[in-house]
């Protein structure tokens, strides 16, 4: 088949193109920058800003397939720029769609929409979308995964994957940003006992990209429906975030912030972002503080039945292949 990947340059993004690759297909990767290791690799690379339409279309132009994996991601920033990147470049890819008969569109979503701010305890596909959210990247994201969901037809076959906190080797956001914190003695967690939760290895993640691509249709259990995908482990959050530094070779984080006080530094911080302003992340949003102190894993058995999907790498296999990364980087 002939594929169009968005975010081709990103995390899952560059994983999902690769393999698609290593299947066999022709695959297009559409992106911001220029990625000429993805060229080495034998994928045609195509720089577009997803919010020019007109330019979408075209580099979609013969697929059939389309995997949206494109996102502004973050805890902090514009509205107006997580509007651009995760709205309206969905719109654009939906038309792109529909502009060429594309038969199928995978979009990468996240638990986020559906997380309100308090503890969910195997929650499964019947979670409703909170009426509010305390940052605009789960508010965006819903937006568009509510879109692409709408848009499922007779022509056109759509499934949302809801990934949560993807991690492993060449991981460009979560792994990073934990070392550099660690680093400069700014990294603490939030003290919130028993809370538990689920986090995805980069492989599993690109299995159930594959898997609901193979089997969306029209009248497939999958189509016009959203999955949640993780290594269905939960464990605190303490034990993730210190496996990850473990891997890094830093030591682990035994710095802890109450749960309460978290979320009014957080707020604090927000407010200090906005009237100074700082161009930089504050370390604690109210977003993260709720994030890092609740109790979010879920019920995989929809995704288990609907997708095939069953996670290949358990959490302490994918740690050691991401110990031998670290340690491959030098």
């Amino acid at each position: 088949m002939r594929v169009l990947v968005t975010g081709g340059g990103g995390f899952l993004g560059g994983a999902i193109v690769r393999r698609l690759l290593e299947q066999g297909h022709q695959v297009v990767s559409v992106a911001r920058g220029d990625y000429p290791e993805l060229r080495a690799l034998g994928a045609e690379t195509v720089r577009v800003d997803l919010t020019d339409v007109h330019r979408v279309i075209d580099a979609a132009a013969g697929c059939d397939v389309v995997f949206h994996v494109a996102a502004k991601a973050g805890v902090w920033g514009k509205e107006k720029d997580f509007y651009d990147a995760n709205v309206t470049g969905t719109a654009s890819v939906l038309a792109a769609c529909r502009a060429h008969g594309i038969p199928k569109l995978v979009y990468t979503s996240t638990p986020s929409v559906i997380h309100a701010g308090g503890d969910i305890e195997g929650g499964d596909n019947s979670l409703p979308y909170p009426d509010h959210f305390e940052a605009p990247y789960p508010a965006t994201k819903a937006i568009a995964e509510r879109a692409v969901l709408a848009a499922n037809s007779d022509v056109l076959s759509t499934v949302a994957i809801r990934p949560h906190l993807i991690w492993g080797p060449g991981d460009t956001n979560l792994g990073p940003k934990l070392v550099a914190r660690s680093r400069a003695g700014r990294l603490r967690l939030v003290a919130a006992p028993g809370k538990r939760v689920d986090a995805c290895y980069i492989d599993n993640a690109v299995d159930a990209h594959i898997l609901a691509a193979e089997r969306l249709e029209p009248d497939a259990a999958c189509a016009g429906q959203a999955y949640f995908v993780t290594n269905d482990e939960p464990e605190p959050a303490a034990d993730i975030i210190n496996g990850i530094l473990k891997a890094a070779g830093q030591p682990p984080c035994e710095a802890y912030l109450p749960a309460g006080l978290a979320y009014a530094v957080g707020w604090l911080m927000e407010l200090a972002w906005k009237l100074l302003p700082l161009a930089d992340e504050p370390p604690m949003t109210r977003f993260l503080a709720k994030q890092l102190s609740t109790s979010h894993h879920y019920d995989l058995t929809a995704t288990r039945e609907d997708l095939g999907y069953a996670p290949r790498v358990s959490t302490a296999q994918g740690m050691e292949k991401l110990a031998a990364w670290y340690r491959a980087q030098g």
